[in-house]
């Protein structure tokens, strides 16, 4: 086939990254009585003061009558989170996104609400999107790491409930697609919420790209089995997003901003290295993980350096009795890398592979291709095949996430 013909032809977009910025009653809702005053709950506050050097994000709530801009804030134990203009920068031109605190008056109202949302995915040429969650963080770290792991397990159900129920009901018509969280701090639990899931049409759960950041254990111990096999017996791809370990990738402690935003991808590579050189894909065949906003282009020389790595050292680097295979191979089966802008990455995608490459466009964050996500990729995609594009674009996520053909959620088409 020929090149795309990018003036009639660019698929409808499914994006297997975009976000969800939780509506105020989400746990409110849904928690036991006994759970109000501690459970999530916004509180309108002034911010007292708010950092974000060395990968670390550090806000400081004021008390009523405090000096201070003014912003919505998830209370929860001891937790202050704010609402940031980084959660929902979709709208705002680059030199207005600043790191500050806003209330849900002042976000796009896509970012919480689902006909608005489906609005703005209609605007960015989207038809389908898979949504990573805000408060919780990316795999549902906020509720690991609070005291209470009875109320945190409510919590993490509540959640779930909420997205599969409201954010992917039948509001969304199919074009909203779950990814559930699980309880990390028990691999057993975890499982069990997997297959609860999976029974009402699930096909993603979020993980932690690099447990051990959490104080978990590693993918090279057999803590987290019941949970694979949960996953690889369910279909259920585990989702891993940049930042999903609590640390972002930085130099130094005073590094500004904009070193760790140019190195995102870093946790995603080592977590790939990870996953190849554990034997957990030998021993649970079925299992698919991909790597959300890590983009592509720093993966064809990992899987080279792993190849040579496995071949020459395999005896004394503590892999042959567990990796049979050469880690590439175990990638081109299991792994999937996500981009929304990469050029280099797309020149050099026969080093990658067609088949384990996906698009996404991280609505509503700050680094989003909105409402330009057709444009983009029809400016990076125009020298490939026309049915190339549409397996980037479409095609690798309807089999990876179980929808129909017709690209939708099968549980709320």
């Amino acid at each position: 086939m020929g090149a795309m013909d990018t003036e009639t032809t660019f698929p409808l977009i499914i994006s297997v990254d975009d976000h969800t910025v939780e509506p105020p009653t989400v746990w409110q809702d849904r928690l036991p009585k006994k759970y109000q005053d501690i459970g999530p709950r916004i509180v309108r506050a002034p911010l007292k003061e708010m950092t974000f050097l060395g990968g670390r994000f550090k806000p400081v709530m004021g008390r009523p009558g405090d000096d201070g801009p003014i912003g919505d804030w998830w209370v929860y134990e001891d937790l202050h989170r704010p609402l940031t203009r980084l959660d929902t920068a979709v709208g705002y031109s680059r030199d207005e996104i600043k790191l500050e605190v806003i209330t849900y008056e002042q976000m796009r109202r896509g970012s919480f609400d689902v006909p608005s949302r489906l609005a703005d995915m209609d605007v960015n040429h989207v038809q389908s999107a898979l949504c990573f969650p805000t408060f919780p963080r990316f795999c549902g770290q906020t509720f690991t790491e609070a005291q209470d792991h009875e109320l945190g397990l409510l919590g993490v159900r509540a959640y779930n409930d909420w997205m599969v129920e409201e954010w992917c009901g039948p509001d969304a018509r199919g074009r909203l697609i779950p990814l559930t969280l699980i309880p990390l701090w028990d691999a057993e639990l975890a499982a069990a919420e997997v297959r609860r899931n999976a029974a009402r049409g699930v096909r993603a759960v979020a993980f932690s790209e690099i447990p051990p950041h959490l104080g978990l254990p590693s993918v090279h111990t057999d803590y987290w089995d019941p949970f694979l096999a949960a996953c690889a017996e369910t279909g259920t791809v585990v989702a891993m997003h940049i930042g999903s370990s609590s640390r972002m990738p930085s130099t130094s402690a005073d590094a500004p901003p904009a070193v760790g935003s140019t190195i995102t991808f870093a946790n995603c590579c080592f977590s790939m290295v990870d996953w190849l050189m554990s034997g957990k894909f030998e021993r649970f065949p079925g299992l698919k993980v991909m790597y959300a906003e890590g983009q592509i282009g720093w993966i064809p020389y990992i899987l080279e350096r792993a190849d040579v790595v496995w071949e020459e050292n395999r005896g004394w680097g503590g892999v042959a009795d567990k990796v049979h295979r050469p880690p590439s191979e175990l990638f081109a089966d299991h792994v999937y890398g996500c981009f929304f802008d990469d050029a280099f990455g797309l020149k050099n995608l026969d080093s990658i592979g067609v088949g384990n490459v996906l698009y996404e466009t991280d609505y509503p964050h700050s680094d989003s291709t909105w409402p330009e996500s057709r444009q983009v990729g029809e400016a990076q995609m125009g020298h490939l095949d026309a049915d190339v594009v549409d397996r980037i674009v479409r095609r690798n996520a309807i089999e990876l996430l179980g929808l129909t053909d017709d690209g939708l959620w099968p549980g709320g088409a």
